[in-house]
């Protein structure tokens, strides 16, 4: 049980090591992003708070037939429940943490929310997957905990401009939850279609790591832009707030 539980939490443990390190100017307590990932962890069960009403409401099924219940799954059931827990469970953390002074550390904090809800859904997969829990284990660590990783990332970029640069940015408070729906919608629709179509499986499989490639990618550049702004304010002594 150890094992498989190890196997499950140590990529997003790495994850958040990465975007720890990265916030070079003014680091974020230890104990802060064990309690955001902890965040994550209870962001799983508000996000049944959505897609329970939703299935019962027709919105998706767990048993697509055509592409059309993919796509509907992939959102109502899996996108938007999820993103707009983590979310919800990211604003609850920050509303009342002073250390929350910098743009980067938007993007630290939805990383161990969304980490925390990566783990948790991780544990969840291996268990289920019995004898083949380090195939899957292994295949998940290059696919869904990088794409919960860039989901996370762009909400905490948005995050904090909404919440430093409202002005210059004003549709941020939007764009925080919308893109990372987006990403993470189109993303569950790609892997979802290979159950309707096996034949595309191969497919599916090189689009996917490419996305998750092009995702971090875009990740890196996301926290690279935030940690520039704050390093001028730091710099030119300016308080966003």
């Amino acid at each position: 049980m150890f094992h498989v539980i190890a196997l499950a939490v140590l990529p997003a443990i790495i994850l958040i090591y990465y975007t720890y390190q990265q916030d070079k100017l003014q680091r974020e307590p230890v104990r802060n992003l064990v309690k955001a990932f902890f965040y994550g962890w209870m962001s799983v069960f508000a996000s049944f708070l959505i897609s329970v009403p939703s299935m019962k409401l027709g919105l998706f099924t767990h048993e697509f037939a055509s592409l059309g219940d993919a796509f509907r799954t992939a959102f109502f059931g899996a996108a938007i429940p999820e993103e707009t827990a983590k979310l919800f469970l990211l604003w609850l953390f920050l509303r009342k943490c002073p250390d929350f002074d910098e743009r980067m550390d938007g993007i630290v904090y939805a990383v161990c929310v969304g980490m925390g809800f990566a783990a948790f859904e991780n544990i969840e997969y291996l268990f289920a997957s019995g004898t083949d829990w380090v195939t899957t284990g292994i295949g998940r660590s290059l696919t869904a905990i990088p794409g919960h990783f860039a989901f996370a990332v762009i909400m905490g970029y948005y995050y904090s401009l909404n919440h430093f640069d409202r002005y210059r940015a004003p549709l941020a408070g939007i764009k925080m939850w919308l893109y990372p729906v987006l990403a993470h919608g189109l993303y569950d629709t790609v892997a979802m279609s290979a159950s309707v179509r096996p034949e595309i499986s191969g497919a599916v499989t090189i689009v996917i790591l490419l996305g998750c490639f092009w995702a971090i990618k875009l990740a890196r550049k996301r926290m690279q832009s935030h940690l520039l702004a704050d390093s001028f304010d730091t710099f030119t002594g300016i308080d966003e707030q």
